[in-house]
């Protein structure tokens, strides 16, 4: 029997990686393409990265969960919808059982009595920064999935940051409050009593949380990473995070219903752990999903095996070249100009090891940055004098630092005399050649 799975394993392993994709016939193509989704799925959970990120965001989540209902029922009692935070919470912690809806009656209680002005100034701004901590977790476990390793700026972190808190509660309950009054209308009642559109508008609304869920998901999906998300790829990890997570819903009901072991353990604390498994898992199925957007939006990542992709110097040389001329050239034709993802998509590159390049010219000195978003790319220098011997070398000694320098390695005679011979053509190859010369050189378009 072992030798039988195993056989069945190395097979299916051999139909979803050696086959090439374009020679396969439709259906068997977009069958391999999601087996690989869900390898890659898998196996990033298995590699604990989304279990450690899950699991220190439920410390800040139960950090945060007051003061976020207690901004969310200021803004929505503003708009007079507070009411509709009640019964989402009550839904939100259902599968905890009836101590569910007693937890859900203490927090709305305790949210129901802060009095925010009472706090003074000091209060509030830790009430805020509080808040705020969790969406810049939030935003960089995102980054972190989508291999993003540049940041967003303080000001706009802040900004888009109360646009998601002050924003993001209305809209929610707001479309929560159109689906009840809509439900509630007369001409809706009078067409549930005719059939069969009663059993569709009724089989429909059930549906209306799930789409609600979905069309959450598919938002932080979108907005939350720093870079540009294809609507594709944010729905469809949308649609399966919702699916996971009602399902998940149903199966940690069920699993408190039936079983007595936790109460008769943790007595009165059973509650606190299961609320802790429960976020766990919430946060989990939220990186999940990120996770799928991911694979969908950039497929050359589902490979067998897990990877970092890494320039190699020839690589890095070429690029940071091309990049060069690129922006010198925009610059010189007043054309609109570069950024990032526009570089990654003309140079056919992933953005990640492409952004690591362009922080290598900055630091450099050959590109500086505007402060749009994302980033425009512009030449610091002039392009007369901008040496391509020199640009080169600047990328070749990347990683080098006092402590680790070509200068500090122990003599080497035959060796030292070789690279110094290589160092010598490449210079007298290069000369003085300029990245003015290679816009002259192009000519006109």
């Amino acid at each position: 029997m072992r030798e039988f799975i195993t056989e069945l394993w190395s097979r299916l392993q051999a139909s979803m990686w050696n086959d090439d994709l374009r020679q396969l016939p439709a259906m068997r193509r977009q069958l391999v393409k999601l087996l690989r989704l869900l390898y890659a799925v898998v196996r990033e959970f298995a590699s604990g990265d989304l279990n450690l990120r899950a699991m220190s965001m439920v410390y800040t989540t139960l950090l945060s969960t007051v003061p976020l209902l207690a901004f969310a029922f200021s803004v929505l009692k503003g708009f007079g919808v507070h009411n509709q935070l009640e019964p989402v919470l009550h839904q939100f912690l259902a599968p905890l059982g009836p101590k569910g809806d007693e937890l859900a009656g203490h927090i709305l209680s305790f949210v129901s009595r802060m009095d925010v002005s009472v706090l003074g100034g000091v209060g509030l701004a830790m009430l805020i920064y509080t808040v705020l901590s969790l969406l810049q977790k939030i935003e960089a476990a995102f980054n972190h999935v989508w291999h993003i390793e540049r940041t967003r700026g303080l000001g706009q972190r802040f900004s888009s940051y109360l646009s998601v808190v002050l924003v993001g509660p209305v809209l929610v309950f707001g479309a929560l409050a159109i689906t009840a009054s809509v439900m509630n209308n007369r001409l809706v009642q009078w067409l549930i009593g005719i059939e069969p559109f009663g059993t569709l508008i009724v089989e429909s609304s059930r549906l209306v949380p799930y789409l609600l869920i979905v069309g959450a998901f598919t938002f932080f999906y979108t907005f939350i990473p720093n870079t540009r998300v294809k609507l594709s790829a944010a729905l469809g990890g949308g649609v399966i995070a919702g699916f996971l997570w009602q399902s998940t819903g149903w199966a940690f009901a069920a699993f408190i219903a039936s079983s007595a072991q936790y109460a008769a353990i943790y007595s009165s604390f059973a509650i606190l752990v299961l609320l802790l498994i429960w976020v766990y898992l919430n946060w989990l199925i939220v990186l999940i999903g990120a996770q799928i957007a991911f694979f969908i939006q950039n497929p050359h990542y589902l490979t067998r095996n897990r990877m970092r992709l890494e320039l190699s110097d020839r690589l890095k040389e070429h690029l940071a070249l091309g990049i060069m001329y690129l922006v010198a050239d925009q610059h010189h034709r007043h054309a609109p100009v570069w950024t990032a993802p526009a570089l990654a998509a003309r140079l056919n590159l992933p953005l990640a090891p492409l952004e690591r390049l362009i922080a290598t010219l900055i630091a450099a000195g050959y590109l500086v940055e505007t402060c749009e978003e994302p980033p425009a790319l512009i030449a610091a220098q002039d392009t007369a004098t901008v040496r391509v011997a020199e640009l080169l070398d600047a990328v070749r000694a990347t990683d080098e630092s006092r402590l680790l320098a070509v200068a500090g390695l122990a003599p080497l005679a035959p060796v030292d005399a070789i690279v110094a011979r290589i160092d010598a053509g490449r210079a007298a190859l290069l000369g003085d050649l300029t990245l003015r010369d290679l816009l002259d050189d192009a000519g006109p378009d």
